[in-house]
């Protein structure tokens, strides 16, 4: 397998804002590094300071202290002409272009080496394509951007920064306001490009969910404990995903390696079966706060894909399972 190889090196990071009237600090002493070929995703709650990150990464907004090195080289020594050779960026923000086709606005991710009025070469018109082709958008291309859906138009954008030819692509909330098939495709594409085209992908995102199953590494972010970087499943082993994102409501699920809804229990079942069915009825009773782990209540639930049944009585769905201990335990409540 080939050794991925480090892009971009944080030293003594402190990001903020300066100003006249003193600088405000939101996260300090960060210390790390992205490599090629692999898809990075940071996390934290709102107001942690994800944006004032990225923003310093692209260099939007000055560092407050430290340094961002980019294949070896200090972030304040780029031009823009030479960042926008090495860093892709795709924001959040929609797009207000109109009267412009998909390959039009693609293609515009050619400027750093055209001019914005340059004429495109057979080499610049080569690497549209491709994009095109790698984001397997071909059906859009003559469509006018302002059609696009919120999917289509972040599969757009995601083209015309691998038609830049950057090693690094940076991303802003890139599954914000997509429906969840639409988010799972998009950060799919994500980790496929890093792998297939050797790319530095880094992205803020607000799905834990998705990304604990396809980042290769997570940047947790909060103003409490500053940033934490490891595999997801390092994280969870280390009770880093616990401490960072600690709820009453929330609790992080160590043998899946995924958060779910803690939920208050009022009832006890005993609970049998196998296969599916045994796992979607204890799915069903955790979600109505009825626990399974109770070896002596006296509701007793079988659950196969031959058999139902509450106390030896048959049932023909969850829901009238459900119904059926319902009763049983408001009866012994009363009782």
């Amino acid at each position: 397998m080939k050794k991925n190889n480090e892009t971009i090196k944080i030293s003594g990071l402190e990001t903020g804002y300066i100003s006249k009237k003193g600088n405000t600090v939101i996260t300090r002493d960060i210390d790390a590094s992205l490599e090629s070929g692999e898809l990075t995703c940071l996390l934290g709650p709102n107001g942690a300071g994800k944006s004032t990150l990225l923003k310093t990464l692209t260099a939007f907004i000055p560092p407050i202290q430290g340094d961002i090195f980019i294949e070896g080289k200090s972030l304040k020594d780029y031009s823009a002409p030479e960042l926008a050779k090495v860093i892709g960026v795709v924001l959040t923000e929609k797009l207000s272009i109109s009267n412009m086709t998909v390959e039009e606005l693609i293609s515009m991710g050619r400027s750093p080496y055209t001019g914005f009025w340059g004429k495109m070469s057979e080499y610049d018109k080569m690497a549209v394509e491709e994009s095109i082709n790698l984001v397997n958008i071909n059906n859009l291309r003559g469509r006018m951007v302002q059609t696009l859906s919120d999917g289509e138009r972040q599969k757009v954008m995601i083209a015309k920064a691998l038609a830049q030819e950057t090693p690094v692509i940076f991303l802003d909330e890139p599954t914000a306001f997509l429906d969840y098939p639409s988010k799972v495709e998009i950060l799919q594409l994500l980790k496929r490009l890093a792998i297939e085209k050797d790319k530095t992908v880094f992205l803020s995102t607000h799905d834990m969910e998705l990304a604990l199953q396809i980042a290769d590494k997570v940047w947790l972010i909060d103003k409490p404990h500053g940033v934490t970087i490891g595999t997801p499943e390092d994280l969870a082993l280390n009770g880093e995903m616990n401490r960072y994102f600690h709820s009453d409501g929330v609790v992080f699920d160590i043998d899946n390696g995924l958060f779910k809804i803690s939920q208050e229990m009022h009832g006890s079942v005993s609970l049998t079966g196998e296969g599916q069915h045994l796992n979607m009825v204890r799915k069903a009773l955790t979600r109505r706060g009825i626990s399974t782990a109770e070896k002596d209540s006296s509701v007793f639930v079988e659950a196969t894909p031959r058999c139902l049944s509450v106390n030896g009585r048959d049932v023909k769905s969850i829901a009238e399972l459900l119904d059926e201990i319902d009763s049983i335990i408001d009866n012994d409540n009363n009782s």
